[in-house]
């Protein structure tokens, strides 16, 4: 039997058990970044809330580029290799839009580019992404086998990675 394993706002996770599923609900403008070593059977989750912590929080999975770094350590101490990793993204959603703050408050699309930035700056290549658009979205990565899914509100859930 299948253990759901919930990642909360600014937390991340990482495991071998192959009975856990890691899920972030309802992301809007967070950002999930999911990996996985098939391999090692390793396989993590952060839920980021913020892009960049500035060297502020640099141990804080609540912004994207320390959550991506805290994963990626956690899951090579773990077995896993960074050349092996499969890394999926999703979520980013404009969420609050005002009429003359669109930079400010587009935290979702901030979001995503501190992602591809924080891994291109690490060497590594995102496998799948969801990102973006206006719905919020709820992802699931199974331990097990490193498949992630991804459903939209008022959409079914489909498959970004895996078997």
């Amino acid at each position: 039997m299948n253990t759901i394993i919930p990642i909360g706002l600014g937390e991340y996770k990482v495991s071998t058990c192959p009975t856990e599923i890691l899920v972030a609900y309802g992301l809007g403008s967070c950002l999930a970044i999911g990996m996985s070593d098939p391999r090692a059977n390793v396989a993590g989750l952060v839920h980021a809330v913020l892009p960049e912590s500035n060297g502020n929080g640099s141990n804080n999975p609540k912004f994207v580029d320390s959550g991506i770094r805290l994963l990626l350590a956690d899951m090579m101490g773990m077995g896993a290799s960074r050349h092996r990793i499969l890394i999926h993204l999703a979520g980013g959603a404009s969420v609050l839009t005002i009429p003359g703050y669109t930079q400010t408050f587009n935290i979702g699309s901030r979001n995503i580019a501190a992602a591809i930035r924080c891994l291109l700056s690490e060497r590594l290549s995102i496998t799948s992404k969801d990102v973006g658009g206006n719905n919020g979205r709820t992802v699931r990565l199974y331990v097990c086998n490193g498949r992630m899914t991804v459903q939209s509100i008022g959409q079914p859930e489909r498959t970004l990675f895996g078997p």
